[in-house]
Formats: structure tokens, sequence, C-alpha cells
């Protein structure tokens, strides 16, 4: 399978990692946020262990050093993360690394860290938290896909399944999705689109 999937849930809890495992979601990134050492690597643990079994492949969220304390694979840091982190201790752990960016700055900052995929928003606007950089549209996901190449691509940010075929048809390799999995009705079934959706394009 490719990494990211292109469906890449966004969720904050070890029950979401678990209903998103059972539901056959391939990449699942676990962004809980204000945690001390202690409480990052319980809950990046137990989110390893509740996957264990299944397809899914847990993405940490900026706790690095707890993603490496309990074997995790796979990593995402922002910018503001990226800064503090030790590069070198990640990459001899094997964790991959993914690497949020808003504008060009940040995306050269990225690109110098050599990740593993590179991910732009917000898209659209989004009410989970505010953001200090204005939506970025539709286009510029086609020229950020030609400045990255074939390094993978992951749009988020205020993403529905309904604007889905045209977020890929503009270059991105993975949509990242929170609020239209974890603030909708009837979240499985919304999974289970996606999935789909994600199988026709792929």
């Amino acid at each position: 399978m490719p990494y990211p999937d292109r469906f890449y849930p966004v969720v904050d809890s070890v029950a979401w990692v678990t209903r998103l495992a059972l539901l056959g979601v391939g990449t699942i990134q676990l962004r809980a946020k204000n945690l001390d050492d202690a409480e990052a690597l319980q809950i990046v643990t137990d989110a390893l262990e509740v996957i264990k079994g299944t397809d899914a492949k847990l993405v940490v969220n900026d706790y690095w050093r707890a993603a490496i304390v309990a074997g995790a694979k796979h990593l995402h840091l922002g910018q503001e993360d990226l800064v503090g982190a030790d590069l070198a201790e990640i990459r001899k752990a094997g964790l991959t690394l993914g690497i949020s960016t808003h504008d060009d700055e940040e995306l050269a900052t990225a690109l110098a860290a050599k990740p593993d995929y590179i991910a732009l928003g917000p898209i659209f606007p989004t009410t989970l938290k505010s953001m200090r950089f204005a939506p970025q549209g539709i286009p510029k996901i086609t020229e950020w896909k030609k400045r990255i190449g074939d390094i993978p691509l992951v749009a988020i940010g205020g993403i529905k399944f309904e604007q889905a075929a045209e977020i890929y048809a503009a270059g991105a390799d993975s949509i990242a999705v929170v609020s239209d999995v974890t603030q909708n009705t009837d979240p499985d079934a919304r999974v289970r689109q996606w999935l789909g959706q994600g199988a026709e394009a792929a």
C-alpha cells in the first residue's frame, strides 16, 4: 500500500484510532495536544496496541520522543515541532516523517528535512483551530505538487468527501480529514464512503 493512504483521518483519542482501524482505514494520525511526556508515551503505546492485527499504520503527531520509545513507525511534525526535533534520532529510529507546510518558506524548511510526505493546508477554511494562514485553495495543490515532484502530497483543512475527487485530480496523493469524520452524524458510513473513493481513484 502507498504511504500515506489516499484517505488519511486525523483523530485525538485511542477510541477513534480503534474505531477507524476496525473499519479498515490504512493510515491514521493520532493528534492529541498538550500532553506531558508520560501522557504522550501512554497514549502512543495504547494506540499502537489497538492497531495490532489490523492493516492500520499509526502516525504520531508531534511527540517524537514518545514515538521512538513506544516503537512507532510513523511521525508527523508541524513547523513549530520540527524546530525542536532531533531529526537524526528520528531517522535512526527508522521513523517515516511527514511535515506540515503553509507557505513557501515552510516548504523550503520541510524539504530540507527530506520528508516522506508534505502536507499542505488549510485547503479550505477550517473550524477546528484558528489558522494564521488563509485558505490555500485547490489550485495551490497543483502548484505544490509540481514543486515537490515524487514526494507524496497530503491536502488538509476543511475538506469534505464531496470535494475529494477534485482534490485528487488537482494533484493530491492523499487527503487528511478531521471534522468530516469526527463531527459526522454517521462517522462509520462516512469512512466507508472515503475508503470506496480511495479505491476507485487509486
